[in-house]
């Protein structure tokens, strides 16, 4: 600072400098209020609604008023959705799942991506590209129904396959059986979010200095070597993030995906806390029970998130912020 500078001149500088670049920047910063208006408005507003997880709320009345003026009953949704005879079965069904979908599922895109990044060829690169990400943009709905028809006892492909193949006997129907469940749907996960989830890897590998890897074909490293070296240190940051909030989504699980292969025969292992919700809240109109369901997942992905970000930090290095 100048000798002859006043100290309050030192301060209204910096302030005068942040609003002259805001100004300058101002069609940047008008499309991000918007961005902000809209998580206010939808993330933020409805925190307000949560209160009703503590009160025993009379729907049938205005809703602001059923949930200002309810009375409290504290922590009994809770412990009804605690004390339920499904609880065991529902949380080992969601924790299960969403582990074994965390150990195969997270993975394959980056493996997808690397091994995208490694295709010379840049017209069959992106006929590759262009064929993975296609099923993302059909909705469960569509896509689920396409599986379950190729999964028919009568006309399916995969029941006709299997039985010349001799891995069956007779025709089972696979949507029955309850131990198909789960491979079932980290297979169609596979298929229909493997594209798409490679997407951001392969932006981290399109942005690695093209030197490191002239050096290192120079030193003599192979392709592995290149990848072991080079290419997964380089987007070690992108993949600590997102394992880090896939972990933190342990009891989220994904509804449509579930609803469509759900039957009555595989119950048994389809059922999760999503879906369990859904019948017993929503059909129901039992709303505050709902909430405190909703709010008892996301105090566990809280405490999951925290405990995942201290872990990498002393073993990585590095975590979510």
């Amino acid at each position: 600072m100048h000798p002859e500078m006043h100290p309050s001149a030192a301060l209204k500088k910096p302030r005068q400098n942040l609003i002259f670049r805001l100004l300058k920047q101002w069609q940047i910063q008008a499309m991000a209020l918007f961005g902000i208006m809209f998580v206010l408005v939808f993330n933020y507003a409805p925190m307000f609604g949560i209160i009703i997880a503590f009160k025993k709320a009379d729907y049938s009345v205005n809703l602001m008023r059923s949930i200002t003026e309810a009375p409290w009953v504290g922590w009994d949704y809770f412990k009804e959705f605690i004390l339920d005879y499904q609880f065991r079965d529902i949380l080992l069904n969601t924790v299960g799942l969403n582990l074994l979908q965390l150990l195969i599922n997270f993975p394959a895109p980056i493996i997808f991506a690397i091994l995208i990044s490694e295709i010379a060829h840049k017209r069959f690169k992106k006929l590759v590209q262009s064929i993975s990400y296609f099923p993302h943009f059909i909705s469960w709905i569509v896509f689920g129904g396409i599986i379950i028809n190729m999964l028919s006892v009568e006309t399916g492909v995969v029941v006709s396959a299997l039985l010349k193949l001799g891995i069956i006997s007779e025709p089972v129907s696979l949507l029955g059986e309850p131990n198909a469940f789960w491979p079932l749907i980290i297979i169609t996960s596979i298929i229909k979010g493997l594209g798409w989830g490679s997407i951001i890897y392969l932006a981290a590998i399109t942005s690695i200095d093209p030197t490191l890897y002239e050096a290192a074909t120079i030193d003599g490293a192979g392709r592995f070597r290149r990848i072991w070296h080079i290419t997964l240190p380089s987007i070690s940051g992108t993949i600590i993030v997102f394992f880090l909030l896939s972990v933190s989504n342990l009891l989220n699980s994904s509804f449509d995906q579930l609803w469509v292969f759900q039957t009555p025969l595989n119950l048994e292992r389809s059922e999760v806390i999503d879906t369990f919700v859904y019948k017993i809240g929503i059909t129901q109109m039992r709303y505050s029970y709902t909430t405190a369901v909703g709010l008892f997942k996301s105090a566990v992905a809280l405490i999951l998130l925290a405990g995942g970000h201290l872990i990498s930090k002393k073993v990585a290095g590095r975590g979510i912020f």
